[in-house]
């Protein structure tokens, strides 16, 4: 019989194996990156300047002279420098492992070195360059940086790399030759083939597992440059198979706060080849990349929450976001550079992103920017379509929606086809039950990762569609690869967005579709329509809120906040209405929020016959 940790373990396997052979769309047309890379081009291409990783002697200078005028960055470089003297009084980093992953500390060492280093680039402190060796010293003599899940590797590699270039000639040689043994045993051929490990998936882990790679293999190409030449060029034949998911509008499957991972990943690997070959080779001009930008803005709701379906965290930092920057810097567009948030006093910014001090190189680059204008209805189609209407920047109900398609099997991915989140006078009235600690379920052996249909993942209400705004089916759960695309998107006064959500419930429909309708400034219609087959018994209409809910005649009241929002039955006045409360949630390992509950309308329906089903909610303010 199995120990408790063997299975988890053995879950864990699994997991990584998921993340390792998950594959683009099927009809999804790859694109293809300018690949000159070979031992040739590397040596004749690669900078001799340093450093040569994110900045250049150039970007430092600009850097510093802009320093001298440019509040943005005196504001966000103190805010830099609070960090790094906070690093100073902080003990040195161990090997500690958080169940099977080394990840809090890799990317702990990289926030480390970004603030540190920042800091030496511009102002050489000894007590800086001090700390970094012991830093550098430290990690470089764990045993291993976990390979077994390797984006403890890679996160690890890029602090390393960028510690090693950014001091330049300044360390000891001894930590030096240390620094780079590590990268190259326990980073680049951190399995012990020869070769390193290219991530082919169409996730996340490729963006920033190639990422680490990239950097340690500029890093090391002076000492190592057939090794680096084939790292870089294997990795830029994979990173397509990421790049691609962006396609066609820009929208990230995986959800806000993975593109700020993915996407971040991204971005630094384009800054460092920039500043090490002058070109990205292509990857910013990949369709939908620097559309995505709309996507992570759109996804920033009035009330300071992400529209956050798939694995997304909830609330966004009060500050500026650092990554789409990068993309005002490259598009001169003002909707993606924060202002106002990167100009919060220095004392309140508390623990930067860790990658703070590689961002302040875009930040001094280009803040120049055209008139720009969200658009207040987008849609973005793909692996998981998504449809966003707001009310814009001057709108006084601060509306926001966001509905979407999509299949459960997906990275990241849940059964919450169908639906949608709601806010209106800065109030969520509907929720996203969101994301929860992977570790906290991990550590139990819950087997969090399966993707089959009757996988343990799809009895969390935060995973399964019990646990969100949508429409269910004869009580069950949803088919985790049932596709619902967008199939109809309209922008003007009255923006819509329809979802065919037949292949979620198999069999027990014949077809279901659900449009979204903003029909006024501060309301939204919901109108399904359900072509019933011989297996359909029951229809349920769901609502999540942590709003309390007053059942009313043809409908409820929800108030929240000292606010107001009205629910209408438009179609089936009379139909039963419920409220069941999810607070405390049904199994112990679910999420608990307070105040949840789930509000169900059963939609009438003649079990066993073939009728049409047309059924209307709207959702409207005071």
């Amino acid at each position: 019989m199995m120990k408790k940790n063997d299975i988890v373990l053995f879950i864990f396997a699994v997991g990584c194996m998921v993340y390792f052979n998950a594959k683009a769309a099927p009809d999804a047309v790859l694109p293809v990156l300018d690949n000159p890379m070979s031992v040739e081009y590397l040596q004749d291409h690669l900078s001799e300047d340093h450093p040569r990783l994110v900045y250049t002697p150039a970007i430092v200078a600009g850097l510093k002279a802009k320093l001298e005028t440019d509040e943005v960055l005196q504001h966000v470089y103190q805010a830099v420098k609070r960090n790094a003297g906070q690093v100073l009084e902080t003990p040195l980093l161990t090997r500690k492992m958080e169940g099977r992953r080394l990840l809090g500390t890799s990317r702990e060492m990289l926030y480390r070195v970004n603030m540190l280093g920042a800091v030496w680039l511009m102002e050489k402190p000894p007590e800086m360059l001090a700390r970094l060796n012991d830093e550098l010293i430290a990690v470089c003599s764990f045993s291993n940086w976990n390979p077994k899940h390797y984006l403890d590797v890679a996160e690890m590699s890029l602090a390393v790399a960028l510690a090693l270039d950014w001091c330049g000639g300044d360390l000891p040689e001894s930590t030096v030759a240390l620094a780079k043994k590590a990268l190259m045993e326990k980073g680049l051929d951190a399995d012990g083939k020869g070769r390193a490990r290219i991530v082919s998936s169409s996730n996340n882990w490729n963006q920033v597992c190639n990422g680490g790679m990239i950097a340690a293999a500029i890093l090391l190409a002076d000492d190592e440059p057939e090794f680096a030449a084939d790292t870089i060029r294997r990795a830029l034949e994979k990173m397509p198979n990421a790049l691609v998911e962006y396609a066609p509008d820009g929208l990230y499957p995986e959800g806000s706060t993975y593109w700020a991972y993915g996407t971040g990943y991204s971005v630094i690997t384009i800054a460092m080849l920039e500043s090490a070959f002058g070109s990205d080779f292509g990857i910013s001009a990949v369709p939908g990349f620097l559309e995505s930008a709309v996507f992570r803005a759109l996804c920033n709701a009035p009330s300071g929450m992400y529209y956050n379906f798939a694995d997304c965290g909830e609330r966004r930092s009060p500050n500026g976001d650092l990554i789409l920057a990068w993309f005002a810097a490259k598009t001169a567009n003002p909707d993606f550079f924060e202002r106002d948030r990167f100009l919060r006093p220095a004392d309140q910014m508390g623990k930067l992103d860790r990658h703070a001090g590689a961002a302040l190189a875009w930040l001094s680059q280009g803040q120049k920017t055209t008139v720009g204008s969200l658009p207040t209805a987008w849609k973005g189609d793909g692996q998981n379509p998504i449809a966003v209407f707001s009310g814009g920047a001057s709108d006084s109900r601060s509306y926001y929606f966001g509905g979407k398609g999509g299949r459960a099997s997906i990275s990241h991915g849940n059964m919450d086809a169908g639906s949608f989140v709601f806010e209106l006078d800065g109030v969520r009235w509907v929720l996203d039950s969101g994301n929860q600690r992977y570790y906290d379920l991990e550590k139990t052996g819950f087997n969090l990762w399966g993707k089959e249909q009757d996988s343990e993942r799809w009895t969390l209400l935060t995973k399964n569609n019990f646990g969100h705004s949508t429409l269910t089916v004869n009580d069950e759960l949803f088919k985790v690869d049932g596709y619902a695309p967008l199939i109809d998107f309209k922008d003007g006064e009255t923006p819509s967005a329809a979802f065919d959500l037949t292949a979620v419930y198999g069999k027990n429909v014949k077809r279901a579709t659900r449009r979204f309708i903003q029909d006024g400034p501060a309301s939204l219609v919901i109108e399904d329509r359900i072509a019933a087959s011989e297996k359909t018994r029951r229809l349920t209409w769901q609502l999540i809120t942590a709003a309390e809910v007053e059942r009313m005649n043809g409908g409820a009241v929800l108030r929240q906040t000292g606010k107001m929002l009205h629910l209408e039955m438009l179609s089936h006045p009379a139909a039963e209405l419920n409220v069941v409360s999810l607070d405390p949630p049904p199994l112990k390992l679910d999420r608990r929020i307070k105040g949840l509950k789930r509000v169900e309308i059963d939609v009438p329906v003649t079990a066993g016959t073939n009728e049409i089903i047309e059924f209307r909610v709207r959702l409207s303010g005071e």
